[in-house]
């Protein structure tokens, strides 16, 4: 009887110990960084002597970083410019990826060496680190270097610009959510498949009927995941920003934060921006949570 117990509270404590290493990354990572963020937007450095002193001391400041924050017209710019980059990222990543991963499930490719290879290449960019894929992309761009009609196109016009950058977020973000969705589709039973058939559905009455509905779970977290990665996006626009001037130092609200913290050394400000930007994509993971919560009940029957 001791034995059994001893045992049992053993496999109790099991689980604990495997999210252990994910919950320290988390706290030393996450949390604690995010905690001091916290401090530091609530703190403002102020000159020691008055305009000639010989230094600066930290004071707190209340909600005044808060307030400069909400006021700042550059910030806003780069909110809209972000959300506009995410109408364009969002339904672009998340399609291509639909797309590719029906096209890759089809009866006559699922066991084709070329669907295989196909399936490897629509991943291989995720693999590429964004500042890698924006140089490269930037060089393809360039009049002096563009083999894609640089010299005729304007890769960087005041409109052209957005569906740059957006190139090269969703061409790095495709095979992540592909193979996610690719999986799902796997995972469904082939027997849906088979009688569906006999019935006489075409095979893309079956993709529209039955495989797509019975995925959307998983289209509606790669939503979700290119909604959060849109609301972070730095690397693409900062690493295109030196080619060009159409990209300026706070295009983007995380741009707005690096040039705050590292080009006017305002890490406060920076922090309390940081503090509301992390607000606002925890704001919007609530709302896209609970929307897949009551959605999916419903499709799944």
């Amino acid at each position: 009887m001791a034995a059994t117990t001893v045992r049992a509270r053993g496999t109790s404590r099991f689980p604990y110990l495997l999210v252990l290493p994910a919950v320290l990354l988390f706290a030393g990572f996450v949390a604690a960084p995010g905690g001091y963020a916290l401090v530091l937007s609530f703190q403002r450095r102020k000159v020691n002597g008055g305009l000639l002193g010989g230094g600066t001391h930290t004071v707190f400041a209340g909600l005044a970083n808060y307030r400069d924050v909400l006021g700042d017209s550059a910030l806003w710019s780069g909110v809209v410019r972000m959300l506009a980059l995410g109408a364009i990222t969002v339904p672009g990543t998340v399609l291509l990826a639909l797309l590719f991963a029906v096209l890759l499930d089809l009866e006559g490719a699922r066991l084709r060496r070329p669907a295989r290879l196909a399936r490897l290449t629509i991943f291989l960019p995720y693999a590429v680190p964004g500042v890698i894929a924006s140089l490269m992309w930037g060089f393809l761009y360039l009049p002096a270097t563009s083999p894609i009609g640089g010299d005729h196109v304007d890769f960087f016009g005041r409109v052209a610009v957005y569906f740059s950058v957006g190139n090269v977020v969703v061409w790095g973000a495709v095979g992540f959510n592909m193979i996610v969705i690719h999986t799902a589709l796997r995972a469904l039973p082939p027997e849906l498949h088979e009688s569906a058939r006999l019935d006489g559905a075409s095979e893309w009455q079956i993709v529209l009927r039955i495989k797509v509905p019975l995925v959307m779970p998983a289209v509606v977290m790669c939503t979700l995941f290119s909604v959060l990665a849109a609301l972070q996006v730095f690397n693409e626009p900062n690493t295109l920003k030196p080619l060009s001037n159409a990209l300026s130092s706070t295009w983007v609200p995380l741009m707005d934060i690096y040039d705050e913290a590292f080009g006017n050394s305002d890490i406060h400000s920076a922090a309390a921006t940081s503090v509301v930007l992390a607000a606002a994509a925890l704001a919007v993971s609530f709302a896209t949570a609970r929307l897949v919560q009551s959605r999916i009940p419903q499709e799944a029957e």
